[in-house]
């Protein structure tokens, strides 16, 4: 699938640090510290993206994830009630992330690293549980992932050749 490219300076974007991890390199002279940092960057309108940064210093590597994120923006469907049109399983690595449209009234009912995303990409009900992996940037992205596969009842249509109605 073709992604297509979103200018992130038109978007007044957030961003969440999901998580950040001190990593050590063993070398000859000792060990070498330091800090890698997933950030999930959104608008809230149906925008998100999801970043790595590393760095010796956390804000520099908070900084670099931010970026990162940036770049990998992307567009996903948010219907009318905030929810998502069907449910869905995303998949990254061994993670998976069930998706379940909801009704309104539900909430966001998600664990931690998806709930950054779903949050931040605008959805105001919605359900999810992460299935297999636990591993937070697995699960970051495996959320997107599954968010940027759903399709739109307009995209179905024009994909079979039919109106919405038929459908």
């Amino acid at each position: 699938m073709k992604r297509e490219l979103i200018d992130a300076s038109q978007l007044e974007l957030e961003e969440t640090v999901v998580s950040i991890k001190r990593v050590t390199k063993v070398v000859k002279g000792g060990r070498n510290m330091r800090f890698a940092a997933l950030v999930v960057v959104g608008d809230k309108n149906g925008h998100v993206g999801a970043g790595l940064g590393k760095a010796i210093e956390i804000p520099e590597a908070i900084r670099k994830g931010k970026e990162d994120a940036m770049k990998k923006l992307v567009k996903v469907p948010v219907n009318e009630v905030g929810s998502i049109p069907h449910d869905f399983i995303g998949k990254f690595g061994s993670a998976e992330v069930l998706l379940k449209a909801s009704p309104e009234g539900t909430g966001i009912i998600a664990g931690g690293p998806s709930r950054a995303v779903l949050e931040l990409a605008g959805y105001k009900n919605i359900r999810s549980k992460a299935l297999g992996s636990n591993n937070k940037q697995n699960v970051v992205l495996a959320t997107i992932a599954g968010l940027k596969e759903i399709k739109t009842p307009e995209e179905v249509a024009r994909l079979r050749g039919k109106s919405v109605d038929e459908l």
